[in-house]
């Protein structure tokens, strides 16, 4: 058994595909489906089922998998333990973040890639349940999510800044006062939204709820980019976190201040306390720690 191995088996349960996992792994099919038999072989265990094209794992695959991640986050620790010692940071960044966070990802990266050039990054938009059980299995190495109830026993959080909210436009279509909006004002207005459900969305639904307001929204979605799409074409406005960048995407677009809106749960920068611990994330976890201006 070696480590290739693992990684072949990992990348044929993200790619679900023999092909795909061997293109992704820069070998043959054949060599991959090879290997892995050879795996299979070692541990006296069928660990995937075949027929025609990728059927899925077996029972004991599905465990072996999640031992082979546990056994991967390690080896790319220790590799990224050495380079630290050596004053360098390498390898791959795992960070998830929950949809219209105030976090801007791209900054961090920035600052890390220009300080450490030999670091890479995988980012993924993702729930706050999905980023709290990918930290607890070793498939990310930082989150931002919600601290709201997060077990600190288990993660260690960096909490970050509290998160205003504006109303997203296009000011092709709309046009307001310099004067924060009131939630009275956005109960008048063709509103697109996330979701019921959705951590933004329910942080949404209580300031008007709180204000004796029911919001009836023209367009829900559970992808941001689709309800960008929407303001952009004027067919609605979005309540969205008022420093997130949004209105740098387009000329047109504008972010108004809303009075008094503030979302239910401060967010947190996260990382997993129990081993094996990523050195990447505590690297940069304590690296974020020390930048002025976080937000």
């Amino acid at each position: 058994m070696d480590i290739k191995q693992l990684k072949f088996l990992i990348a044929l349960d993200e790619t679900r595909h023999f092909g795909q996992a061997a293109a992704r792994c820069h070998i043959t099919q054949p060599t991959l489906s090879m290997r892995l038999r050879s795996l299979e072989e070692e541990l006296d265990l069928q660990l995937v089922n075949r027929g025609q094209r990728f059927e899925g794992f077996t029972a004991p695959g599905e465990r072996v998998l999640a031992w082979a991640r546990t056994v991967l986050a390690a080896y790319d620790g220790l590799q990224a333990e050495a380079a630290a010692c050596r004053g360098n940071l390498v390898g791959t960044l795992r960070l998830g973040v929950v949809p219209l966070s105030s976090f801007d990802p791209v900054q961090l990266m920035q600052r890390l890639h220009r300080e450490h050039p030999n670091l890479r990054f995988e980012l993924s938009s993702l729930s706050s349940e999905q980023i709290l059980e990918q930290l607890a299995s070793n498939r990310l190495d930082l989150g931002v999510s919600y601290l709201e109830r997060l077990d600190t026993e288990r993660f260690e959080a960096l909490a970050l800044e509290e998160t205003p909210m504006g109303l997203l436009y296009d000011r092709r279509f709309f046009s307001f006062s310099d004067q924060p909006l009131s939630w009275e004002a956005l109960i008048e207005l063709p509103l697109g939204m996330l979701t019921s459900g959705m951590h933004f969305r329910q942080s949404i639904d209580h300031n008007f709820h709180s204000r004796g307001l029911t919001p009836q929204p023209l367009l829900q979605t559970d992808a941001v980019h689709q309800l960008l799409q929407a303001v952009h074409g004027g067919l609605c406005c979005a309540i969205m976190p008022l420093h997130d960048g949004l209105e740098a995407l387009s000329d047109h677009l504008r972010l108004q201040p809303i009075a008094e809106a503030r979302t239910l749960a401060r967010l947190g920068l996260i990382m997993r306390r129990g081993a094996p611990r990523s050195a990447l994330a505590e690297a940069c976890f304590a690296l974020y720690q020390q930048w002025p201006n976080k937000s």
